[in-house]
């Protein structure tokens, strides 16, 4: 197992207000000195679209490209030829910047839905209840738009496509991620799981890494604060204003079990990558701190 970072922990994060972005090359600069091997994309247009340029900034500090977050509004048929031109853009970088080297095509596309703007689902996140669920017409949209998505980006790129369950979204509980890794094929969508979002959106992180043993592809170590979600489920809080309070926070410092999560990656002889994301409120710790601070707290692990 190896470790990386992702720029969402330096702020770039889509929709949070208050926290602006570092230069990409800092960002980077600031992964490889915090320990970290690798990174994701970060959000679309954060780093170069231009695959000589990335590869060479990213040989300079010794990182790896491991994935890229995608979201997609699934459930609308029509949003499905656009998500799939991205999706296999962002593909086609990370293929290139990849290419003849260790890493060749293991990077994933990291698919997720995108409810669109001032939807019930944010607005609920963290208590999502039956009666916000997509309809089966609805299911039947995001199940054929990740497969469709799936199957061009392996046959034109040769990556694979992991599913993010993700607070907001369309697919966020325990029992919809289930559905949708069960109304795809296992040989074509894996799973991104995410601690942190797993638990905040309802369930135990390790049982679902023990349910989804075969389909857990790609990790992403997040943690949750107890009293925030609490508080936030309380008070009715949106996700973006969940994010504003730190529903998310450092390794070690939330509920999530990471220790017993790790050893059963190990059981399981998980071999790959293992992706830091500290979504922190904007003032609250310096990225680079926060990062050095989550990677001696996975060293503590063993990592």
């Amino acid at each position: 197992m190896r470790v990386a970072n992702a720029p969402c922990s330096w702020g770039v994060v889509q929709g949070v207000e208050g926290q602006e972005a570092l230069n990409w090359r800092q960002v980077l600069d600031e992964i490889a000195r915090s320990g970290y091997t690798g990174t994701e994309l970060g959000d679309r247009g954060f780093m170069p679209a231009d695959p000589v340029l990335l590869r060479r900034e990213l040989a300079a500090r010794t990182l790896a490209i491991v994935g890229a977050f995608t979201p997609v509004r699934l459930s609308d048929p029509a949003a499905h030829a656009e998500g799939e031109a991205v999706a296999l853009r962002t593909a086609r970088l990370l293929a290139e910047c990849t290419r003849g080297t260790a890493d060749e095509g293991t990077p994933f596309i990291i698919l997720a839905d995108d409810p669109g703007p001032a939807s019930h689902r944010t607005e609920h996140a963290g208590r999502i209840c039956p009666e916000h669920g997509l309809s089966e017409a609805g299911w039947r949209a995001v199940t054929e738009g990740t497969e469709r998505i799936a199957t061009a980006v392996r046959e034109q790129t040769g990556l694979r496509t992991v599913f993010h369950h993700h607070c907001g979204t369309f697919v966020e509980t325990p029992e919809e991620t289930a559905r949708l890794l069960e109304m795809t094929p296992a040989d074509l969508v894996g799973l991104c799981l995410d601690t942190g979002h797993y638990a905040y959106g309802g369930g135990d992180p390790l049982e679902a890494l023990r349910r989804f043993r075969e389909r857990a592809w790609h990790v992403h170590f997040k943690d949750c604060d107890a009293a925030v979600a609490e508080n936030a489920r309380a008070a009715g809080w949106d996700y973006p204003r969940a994010l504003r309070n730190g529903i998310f926070c450092g390794l070690g410092e939330g509920y999530v079990d990471h220790a017993a999560f790790f050893g059963e990656l190990e059981r399981n002889g998980y071999d790959g990558w293992i992706v830091v994301e500290n979504e922190a409120p904007p003032g609250r710790v310096p990225p680079l701190i926060a990062a050095q601070r989550d990677r001696k707290y996975l060293a503590r692990l063993g990592l």
